[in-house]
């Protein structure tokens, strides 16, 4: 999602090199007997052959699956090409036609795929931005969710019951005041990047000693915060469900320093003027997908082994969007 740019440039060579030899020529039709509930009444995609794609984690790979079984509960034939590696595959999938639709990230498009430096504040703005902007690349960006997939703190409860840290200016403050109480755990990355770590320093006014800061990969440092005193802080991603099954609390970002990565529908621009009834189907799904949602939808999978695509399809038929059948 947060690809850095010269990560971005890397990805996208070896992308190319996938998506244009065998990267989509795999996929396999959607063949869940599913019918319209709230959303797709009189199946308007009736005769539409459509295939869906998504990156490879988990929880762009549920929103990949909802969307496919949307548009066959509408009356569509469904491909199903979700799970391509990396933001690329899937970016260069839409743009080519090679696949209609799929979630992406506003804070990944206005800076990774459009190249902006600097981040806008406003979420509503953010998103206006992108979508207007990429709509020249053949791109159509749909009102994105609540859903916001960005950077946090976070900290046990356990440890947090001493510290009682609710906001990153509280951990500045509390590095001011105690310096050698506050460690942290951190990608590389996140360590490196100015809308990572050195940024979120200057622009809190705190500086942690070089010696506290730990840097690992990101499923070790859930469980270092967690569960060893190692790292009393640790960076997360505010949607993964492993937040609330290893008992964190994620601080909140009072100054609004990370960036806004609200999940989007994004839909090849010749589909979309062809079938505009998508918006009116995948928009009651976006209004209803908030972080806290994602967070256990994505524990179903990241916690408790469960299949993306059941996932996807139980929470669609709970909230009354189709039914099996």
């Amino acid at each position: 999602m947060r690809t850095t740019t010269y990560g971005f440039r890397v990805l996208a060579a070896a992308s190319l090199l996938l998506v244009g030899g065998c990267g989509l020529k795999s996929g396999s039709p959607m063949v869940d007997e599913v019918s319209p509930g709230s959303v797709g009444r009189g199946e308007p995609l009736k005769g539409a052959t459509l295939t869906v794609t998504s990156k490879n984690f988990s929880e762009n790979i549920i929103l990949g699956q909802m969307t496919g079984l949307v548009f066959k509960a509408a009356g569509a034939e469904v491909i199903d090409r979700t799970n391509l590696p990396g933001s690329i595959s899937a970016r260069e999938a839409i743009i080519n036609g090679d696949a209609d639709a799929q979630w992406d990230y506003t804070g990944t498009g206005w800076i990774t795929f459009l190249g902006h430096a600097d981040p806008i504040v406003d979420p509503k703005k953010q998103y206006e931005a992108v979508r207007d902007e990429d709509r020249g690349n053949g791109v159509v960006w749909l009102p994105p969710a609540p859903l916001d997939n960005t950077y946090a703190l976070a900290i046990s409860k356990k440890n947090n019951a001493k510290y009682r840290l609710k906001t990153l200016s509280d951990v500045a403050a509390l590095a001011k005041r105690d310096p050698g109480a506050v460690t942290i755990c951190v990608e590389n990355e996140f360590a490196s990047r100015d809308d990572g770590l050195p940024g979120m320093e200057k622009k809190y006014g705190m500086k942690i000693p070089a010696g506290n800061i730990q840097k690992m990969d990101a499923g070790i440092i859930y469980t270092q915060v967690s569960e060893s005193d190692s790292c009393l802080l640790g960076e997360v991603f505010t949607t993964d469900g492993r937040i609330e099954a290893m008992d964190l609390d994620v601080l909140e970002d009072d100054k609004d320093f990370f960036p806004n990565y609200n999940a989007s529908p994004v839909i090849h621009l010749a589909t979309f003027e062809k079938y505009p009834v998508i918006a009116e189907l995948l928009d009651p799904l976006a209004k209803k997908l908030t972080t806290e949602v994602a967070r256990t939808l994505n524990a179903k999978v990241d916690v408790e082994g469960e299949d993306p695509h059941e996932v996807a399809k139980e929470w669609l038929v709970a909230e009354g969007f189709i039914e099996e059948g």
